[in-house]
């Protein structure tokens, strides 16, 4: 199965621009759109193929059998699938976005949910724009690429067309140096509402509680709270998005940390009893997340490692297994 083929890069920012930078610099043909003509002049500026015409760019998709990528925020996604809809009608697709249930919503929405496999690199920073973009920034880092396409049984037959533009969307993670976890689209929100929406929540609270403080605690501020509030300093519309598209699963999450917090007012507030339990459960729970991720940026992870040939029989029960245990997936040729 032939997984090359020219890459289509819809939106330039963080996350978009640094895909386009790291496809060309693995030397495939990649080429990109932006609506903002600050952005295409900067690009251009530094080397890529890039336009602000966004009829011309998806029309040159549909005759190159490009890849389409969607690299919008989630308010332009409506218009911009009825345009890909419209312009590149046979195109496969794929997004960066970091909710997939309400993506996977506006795809069926616009009748192209057999062509798209959703995906998220877990990778970023706290800025944003092209000239926030770098080569690199998906190496070592998790790429989850979605799985709703597959059928729940495994003596359903698999569509030929969706498998392709799923091979096709895992070789072009792993061609940037990700690693490739699978999941649905329910699994993946309610796990990244729980280490990554629920992170920004936590991170905004702390900042401002920490404002309060006055100078005084502002200038006392060390390692801890640099660390703990980093991602507060994301730009506030893409936290918004971000957590406002994953209300239910981050509800949750919301709960269960609110509930441990109350928790841990009711034993400080009471002078016979203490924060053993939390502390101790925390301190454990983070060492579980050290031995699966590696104890800094950068070490081997230990997270299951699981190969397996698309279309083949038993292939789709390790598929669905990996997703159970967070395995990283390779695909061998059948």
């Amino acid at each position: 199965m032939d997984h090359s083929g020219p890459v289509c890069v819809l939106g330039l920012g963080l996350i978009g621009g640094s895909l386009l930078r790291d496809l060309v610099a693995a030397g495939t043909s990649a080429f990109g759109w932006n609506r903002s003509t600050a952005t295409v002049d900067a690009a251009i500026a530094d080397g890529f193929d890039v336009s602000g015409d966004l009829v011309a760019t998806l029309r040159r998709a549909e005759k190159e059998d490009a890849l389409i990528v969607l690299g919008v925020p989630v308010p332009a996604l409506p218009t911009m699938l009825s345009a890909v809809a419209e312009h590149a009608p046979s195109c496969g697709i794929t997004d960066v976005t970091s909710v997939k249930g309400e993506v996977l919503s506006l795809v069926e929405d616009h009748g192209l949910s057999d062509r798209f496999v959703g995906g998220h690199p877990m990778a970023g920073t706290a800025d944003s724009g092209w000239d926030a973009t770098m080569e690199g920034l998906f190496r070592g880092a998790v790429w989850v690429v979605t799985t709703d396409g597959a059928p729940e049984l495994p003596d359903e037959t698999v569509d030929a067309t969706w498998l392709r533009i799923w091979c096709r969307v895992v070789h072009l993670a792993v061609g940037v140096g990700a690693a490739v976890v699978p999941a649905r689209s329910a699994a993946h929100d309610g796990a990244v509402a729980r280490i990554s929406h629920l992170t920004h929540v936590l991170a905004e609270s702390l900042a401002v509680t920490a404002d309060r403080g006055g100078a005084l605690s502002l200038s006392l501020a060390a390692s801890s709270f640099r660390d703990a509030t980093r991602v507060a300093g994301t730009e506030p519309g893409l936290v918004r998005a971000m957590c406002e598209n994953n209300r239910d699963a981050l509800v949750t999450a919301l709960d269960e940390t609110i509930s441990l917090l109350q928790q841990a007012r009711a034993d400080l507030a009471a002078p016979d009893r203490d924060i053993a339990g939390l502390v101790d459960a925390g301190h454990a729970a983070r060492l579980r997340y050290e031995a699966l991720a590696g104890r800094v940026a950068g070490e081997p992870s230990a997270r299951p490692y699981i190969r397996l040939q698309p279309g083949v029989s038993g292939w789709l029960e390790q598929l669905h297994y990996a997703e159970s245990v967070g395995a990283q997936i390779a695909l061998l040729e059948v």
